[in-house]
């Protein structure tokens, strides 16, 4: 029975110990060693505990819970997000990107924690899938002659982009995508550049790769490398399209040279190298 004058238990609770008195165990958001936050567990201590300990309101239990509803989600959590992954995506090298990557840390792990994994797993698959549908009708849009170094940027910046944006939805990643979906959230990222950037425009990008290896110098070989390995991370079968593009800059996808090939090879070495004459290069 608690003592003449004093506050109910539900009052003291939310007011917090007398002046004087020792202080109760602080409601934390620390998580747990399985990842979950203390505050957010039912029946493992935290609010969750004290809200089934002691009949108080609604009102009550969610401003101990620190209860993140979809309203929120979508008010306050998600726009956050949005704008952090638009600078990711949109930052050239180099670029200062002035967000706080604790904080947008903190956000995802907080909507994790809150049960919002799908729907902020399905906001960034949306919102990632327009840019890149922006991407290519951008690219589409290029003359011939800036296709290729075009196509190299945007394959170049998103690639550095997903750097900074799996690591920022890594909890997301490990708590939903690979337990749930038993994916990985870099492969899905990588996917949708493959889907709506590389696939629309690979047999436009190939012949016009085709032509600047033959003709020396028309693009940078720092350029040529970087499409020809990316073309090759996102769909390693189109090395078929063409092979010995791809086996310039990829080792070991052709068969074993065979002896009746060897005066071909070396052909094609003297062509090469009556190229590089031919542009001011000596022997």
């Amino acid at each position: 029975v608690a003592p003449r004058g004093a506050a109910p238990l539900g009052d003291r609770l939310l007011r917090g110990p007398a002046a004087g008195s020792p202080s109760g165990p602080e409601l934390s958001d620390v998580p747990e060693a399985n990842g979950v936050l203390r505050s957010c567990e039912p029946g493992k201590g935290g609010a969750g505990a004290i809200a089934a300990a002691i009949n108080i309101n609604a009102s009550t239990s969610k401003f101990l819970m620190n209860v993140i509803t979809i309203e929120d989600y979508k008010s306050t959590y998600w726009p956050k997000l949005d704008s952090a992954i638009d600078q990711l995506l949109t930052q050239s090298p180099g670029d200062y990107i002035p967000i706080s990557y604790e904080q947008i840390y903190s956000c995802v792990y907080k909507c994790v924690c809150q049960q919002h994994s799908e729907q902020m797993y399905s906001d960034l698959i949306k919102k990632i899938t327009n840019h890149l549908e922006r991407v290519s009708k951008e690219l589409q849009a290029s003359p011939p002659d800036l296709y290729i170094e075009r196509f190299n940027v945007a394959l170049g910046q998103y690639m550095g982009a997903l750097q900074s944006i799996v690591p920022l939805f890594i909890y997301m990643n490990k708590f939903y995508i690979e337990t749930k979906l038993n994916r990985d959230l870099k492969d899905d990222l990588i996917k949708l550049f493959t889907e709506h950037v590389a696939e629309k425009h690979i047999y436009n990008l190939m012949p016009l790769l085709l032509e600047a290896q033959s003709t020396p110098f028309q693009i940078t070989p720092s350029t040529m490398a970087n499409i020809v390995k990316g073309l090759y991370t996102l769909r390693p079968e189109w090395v078929q399209m063409a092979p010995a593009l791809f086996s310039k800059f990829i080792p070991n996808i052709l068969p074993p040279a065979v002896e009746s090939e060897l005066q071909e090879y070396a052909a094609q070495d003297q062509k090469l190298q009556r190229e590089l004459m031919q542009n001011g290069f000596d022997r």
